[in-house]
């Protein structure tokens, strides 16, 4: 394996409503769930049932989230202090949300590349490796 084979992509909400919306960038998803190691943060898992059920059902959002726990994925369930104290950092000094500044922190503590369609992110391309896939429309 290269150095880039072996490392650990995060996926982001928007990456896996790619995928399960099959969008422009779902194969990418695909490969990297095939050969690489990725991970899901909690807050990720969090915001595809929410939106799921609201824009959907109850029975969806669970039927979304039983997909996800089945995807040869690391989910990372617990938040270290230096999770927070990362968070904290991007919250405290650039304009995202406090999922993405969870979401990024995440990616940084596992020194993971994030993959994204948010371009929030790109306030944060400075300290987080980021990987951006096609925004809708982008065809």
């Amino acid at each position: 394996m290269t150095a880039s084979e072996n490392r650990s992509f995060l996926l982001d909400t928007s990456a896996l409503f790619t995928l399960i919306d099959d969008e422009d960038g779902a194969d990418r998803v695909e490969q990297i769930l095939r050969s690489h190691h990725a991970l899901i943060p909690c807050i990720a898992g969090l915001e595809v049932y929410y939106v799921t059920r609201q824009q959907h059902s109850e029975d969806e959002a669970n039927r979304r989230l039983a997909f996800l726990h089945h995807l040869p994925a690391t989910w990372l369930n617990q938040i270290s202090d230096s999770v927070i104290v990362l968070a904290g950092g991007f919250k405290a000094q650039h304009r995202v949300s406090l999922a993405d500044a969870l979401v990024a922190a995440f990616a940084v503590d596992a020194r993971a590349i994030l993959v994204h369609k948010d371009p929030e992110f790109r306030a944060l391309a400075r300290s987080v490796s980021l990987e951006e896939l096609p925004l809708k429309g982008s065809r």
